[in-house]
Parts: structure tokens; sequence; C-alpha cells
């Protein structure tokens, strides 16, 4: 076997592990907290829980609310600007990726500086960033173990992949108890967009041994649990849930992504689509168009997604594609581009498909794709 990286951070998961906030805060040499959220984590209580535990352990902190769904670039360094001004230390985000990329992007440019497009691409940040525990609020975005932050440059209307390895948080806190307040589209959302990470990692060009027994075991998990959580909200399937996101997330963090990201981030930027609205609508269309390229490791995760052995890797890849759109189609989603664009804005698709393609995420793909190829992915699903 070659030699691999595999960089994760210090993980504390569990049921109550919000509890270890502070004591984390503490290891890292916190002063003075530089707190990132938003509203909605604080309308469902539990940035104040988080403020009641850091001020338990006698901590200061100053508050930075301003994140918004799919991080703007001007709000990242808005972020950078007030945590300097405050003299603040560690940084704790408790949110979605949102919020967990927003904090990234601020630690990026604190220590760095200029304009966070500075950083766009793999391995551009050189300096070290301020200590960071970040706390997931979804099972879902990854953002909490991995090195890629996502921000949207408003000028050009692309989500900036930013990839290093400085941006692996010191500590992430995984507490499933926090999903028990979340939507059921919320937590759909969320899955599927672990489902995709687990997928793309498994194919990607750099995946390693490391990363492919957790993208399978994600991808085992999430296929049976899903539907569960979503109908009973259990908390054991929340919880699987949760461990199928870290395994994604420490996946695709150390192999990357693929095609079908490098459109989410282009598509996403453009109209502000939610990140997990994307994926049932793409996933499968570009699994199809990478299929001749890694049959195997197509027919490997179809293994996993039916539960059993066709005899066939061709029939084993073809048939977990198949059930793959049967699974989207018995949730809740969007399975169709027209269904969140429309007909009236579909001659932005070109420009889209010719930016995605210089997107980190389309250079670990199995196939080689151009603009033209992914604009017929685009049409496929639409």
């Amino acid at each position: 076997m070659d030699v691999t990286k595999f960089a994760i951070p210090e993980i504390i998961f569990g049921r109550g592990s919000l509890n270890h906030a502070g004591q984390c805060a503490l290891r890292l040499g916190a002063k003075k907290v530089f707190l990132v959220s938003d509203s909605g984590i604080e309308e469902a209580g539990w940035v104040q829980r988080l403020m009641d535990i850091l001020k338990r352990e006698g901590i200061e902190w100053i508050y930075y609310p301003g994140v918004t769904s799919n991080p703007r670039d001007f709000q990242v360094e808005q972020g950078a600007e007030f945590y300097t001004k405050n003299n603040a230390d560690v940084i704790i985000a408790i949110g979605g990726g949102s919020a967990l990329d927003t904090a990234k992007g601020i630690a990026i440019i604190a220590s760095n500086g200029g304009k966070i497009r500075d950083y766009e691409g793999a391995n551009r940040v050189h300096r070290p960033l301020p200590p960071m525990v970040l706390i997931t609020t979804t099972a879902g975005s990854g953002s909490d173990i991995s090195q890629f932050c996502i921000i949207t440059d408003v000028e050009r209307a692309v989500k900036m992949s930013i990839i290093t390895r400085t941006l692996v948080p010191n500590i992430s806190i995984v507490d499933p108890l926090i999903l028990r307040t979340k939507s059921e589209t919320q937590i759909i959302q969320s899955a599927v967009d672990a489902l995709a990470h687990a997928i793309e990692s498994y194919t990607s060009t750099i995946a390693s041994s490391l990363t492919e027994m957790h993208s399978l075991k994600a991808i085992d998990l999430i296929i049976r649990n899903l539907p569960h959580a979503v109908q009973t909200r259990s908390l054991d399937s929340l919880e699987q849930l949760s461990m199928a996101s870290v395994s994604a997330s420490m996946a695709f963090s150390n192999a990357s992504l693929g095609a079908e990201h490098a459109l989410a981030h282009s598509l996403g930027g453009h109209f502000d689509m939610r990140h997990g609205v994307i994926h049932p609508i793409l996933l499968t269309a570009v699994m199809r168009y990478n299929l001749d390229w890694a049959e195997e490791k197509f027919g490997n995760i179809g293994r996993v997604i039916l539960n059993k052995d066709l005899g066939s890797v061709r029939d084993n890849a073809v048939e977990g594609i198949e059930k793959l759109d049967e699974f989207f189609a018995q949730l809740d989603v969007p399975l169709r581009l027209r269904d969140e664009i429309g007909e009236d804005d579909k001659h932005f698709l070109e420009p889209i498909c010719r930016m995605a393609v210089n997107d980190a995420c389309n250079l670990t793909n199995p196939r080689p794709a151009s603009w033209r190829e992914l604009m017929a992915v685009c049409e496929e699903a639409w």
C-alpha cells in the first residue's frame, strides 16, 4: 500500500458532548473566545446554552452572528476585522456548514491577512490559524472535520473551494442531541450532503484504503437510517446519521470529491441554492457519467445500497444507481433542475458549467469532465 496522509481533528462524539466545549476552549488557551453562529441556532437555544457553558468555566466571549446560508466573502472579512479589534483568541463556532465555514474563513484572514478570495484553491494558506473548536448542529456538512472551506465570492457569484490542512480544526464536537431541534428538511438535506461526500470521495482519483472504508460505512449508515430518522426522530437513528457524517467527512477531507460537487458549488454560488438541495438532483446523473471509468467502485457502492450482491459488478453498479434514484424519490426533495431553476434561467447553465470545470473538486473526478460534458449532465438532470 502506498504511503498516505490522513488528517482529522480531535473528535468528541456523543450525547451531551456539547457540555465539554468550555474545557476544550481552556485546553487551547482561551482567554476571550470568538463565538460564531447564526439566528437559527440562536432561536433554537443552542447559542445561549454554549454561552452558559463558557460562563461556567469563567471564559469571556465576543459574539459574531454575521452568518447566512452560503456565507459571503464580505461577511467573513467583516468577521475577521471584528476578531482582531476585540483581541479574541480561540474561535468557537456552533452551527451547520455555513457557520463553521464562516469561522474558518475568519480564521484564515485573521492570521494571514488579505481577502478571502486570495486563498481560493488548494494549499494557499501559509500561516497557522487561531485555535478552533467547531460544533456541528447537522449531520452532513463535515466542515467541523474537513480541510475544506466554502465561501461565496459575491462579485463572481461562485462558491469558492478553499482547501488546506490548516483548516482542520483542533477539536470537533459532535452531539447528536442537537439534531432533535432540526426540521425534517434540514435532516434530509444534511444526510444527503453526507451521502454525496461518501460516494464522491470513494470514487475520487486520490482515494486510499483509509478513506474508502469510511466512505462505504457512511453510505451504509445513511441508506439504512435516514428514512427511519425522518419518520420517527429516533435518537438512535439520528446518532447513526451523526456517525455517518463523521465517516463521510473524514473520507472526503482526505480524498476530495468530484464533478457533482464542482457543479453544486457553481450552481449554489449563482442561484444561492442550499447545498443539500442540489445533490438529489445531480448525484445519480454524475454517477452514470462516471460509471465506465470506475465500474468496480460503483459496483461496491451498489452492493452497499442494495444490501446484496447480484453477482455482476456491472449489475451491482447500474441497479445501485437506480435504487438510489428510488431512495431520493421517497424523500421530500426536488429531483429535477427545472424544479429549482426555471426555464427563464436555463441559459445560465453554460457559464455555470464553464465555472465548474475550474473547481478543485473536478480535478479528482474519476472521469475527466469538460464544460460541455458537465452541461450534458445538467441536461440529463433537467
